[in-house]
């Protein structure tokens, strides 16, 4: 998409929102693009793939997102496969067992809008657990069998002698609170979860010791944008809008985590904890926002926000158990260029003057 065309979109977009007398003819000019993620409710762990929606960064690619919430990474593949969502969360522990195996869909991931490593174990303060290799015999906790802390903390303890079948035992506790409250009522012993999971954990004030992670941890488990790879190709521009979306959302946050607060909060308020003041409830987001932010930006030098280093995957498949030698089948990177067109002074400056 041309810069007139977006500035057009972006003219469009402004003017719809005060034209309050006529939305639907407003929304109806917008293409309407369903989101698959692998949540139940919605959380802050997809905060950057969701705000954009609330800062009509998507109406200036000319389409609505509809984020749908599929449950388990599995329903997303599903999902994408039968075309019920045009775009999917893409996670590695769940498509390269398939790839595998060939028996992957002909799926793609084309933006990476998390980079690793995310995840850890956390115990209580006064747990005597120093290692993962200390777990043995415990009961760890994971939000869900469907999400990607479960297959992780698995092949992390089996890379260190621990069986994750023999050794220990797990239970779904439920995501956010509930998994530390699991942890705090000794329901569990280890609690084995991601970035924004511990920070709602700490935002509800129970205290938590992170395990040190094992050595030379790899650089794995990224979160990529995926899609039916015949969507993709016919339908570039919607890849590219997409992509861009995230991309300004994530460098908004960056800017200023805080307006992404508001602005999260303010397209979906019944996240607030009861009976919380506003500025109560902003520091509740604040926690996981934070944690999660710190995984917008690439790893690697010389990489542009989004682009997909097919080598992650390689490495995955090998701490999952693969054999894998090669995953450019799966990822492709020539959108990216077109995705980081746009101007990032404009998104910083929106971010700093944001007032809610």
């Amino acid at each position: 998409m041309n810069n007139t065309r977006r500035e057009f979109l972006k003219l469009a977009a402004g003017s719809a929102a005060m034209a309050l007398a006529a939305p639907a003819l407003a929304q109806g000019t917008l293409r309407k693009v369903r989101w698959g993620i692998s949540v139940t409710a919605m959380n802050v762990s997809v905060v950057n793939s969701i705000i954009a929606e609330g800062l009509g960064y998507n109406a200036e690619e000319g389409f609505q997102l509809e984020p749908i919430m599929l449950g388990s990474n599995s329903n997303v593949q599903i999902a994408l496969d039968k075309g019920n969502v045009e775009f999917g969360v893409g996670t590695g522990p769940f498509q390269l067992p398939l790839f595998a195996k060939g028996e992957l869909p002909p799926i793609q991931n084309f933006y990476e809008w998390c980079y690793p490593y995310r995840w850890d174990i956390a115990v209580l303060p006064d747990s005597e657990a120093k290692t993962y290799a200390d777990l043995k015999g415990k009961t760890i906790g994971v939000s869900a069998l469907g999400t990607t802390d479960y297959p992780i903390a698995r092949a992390a303890l089996t890379n260190v002698g621990v069986d994750p079948d023999k050794d220990v035992s797990w239970v779904a506790t439920g995501a956010g609170v509930p998994a530390g409250v699991a942890l705090q009522r000794g329901t569990i012993d280890a609690l084995a979860y991601f970035d924004t999971g511990f920070g709602q954990v700490e935002a509800a004030g129970i205290p938590i010791r992170i395990l040190a992670r094992p050595e030379k941890t790899p650089m794995i488990g990224g979160l990529y944008v995926s899609a039916n790879r015949d969507f993709i190709e016919k339908n570039q521009e919607l890849a590219v809008g997409f992509g861009r979306s995230i991309s300004r959302a994530s460098q908004f946050i960056l800017a200023n985590p805080e307006a992404g607060a508001k602005v999260f909060l303010k397209m979906y308020p019944e996240l607030a904890p009861r009976g919380a003041s506003e500025e109560d409830a902003l520091k509740t987001l604040l926690y996981p926002i934070k944690r999660r932010m710190a995984h917008f930006e690439p790893p690697y030098p010389d990489t542009k926000m989004g682009f997909i280093h097919a080598d992650e995957l390689v490495r995955e498949a090998k701490f999952l158990g693969l054999a894998i030698d090669k995953a450019d089948e799966i990822v492709r990177t020539d959108l990216v260029d077109r995705i980081s067109d746009y101007d990032l002074e404009k998104v910083k400056q929106h971010a700093a003057s944001y007032g809610g």
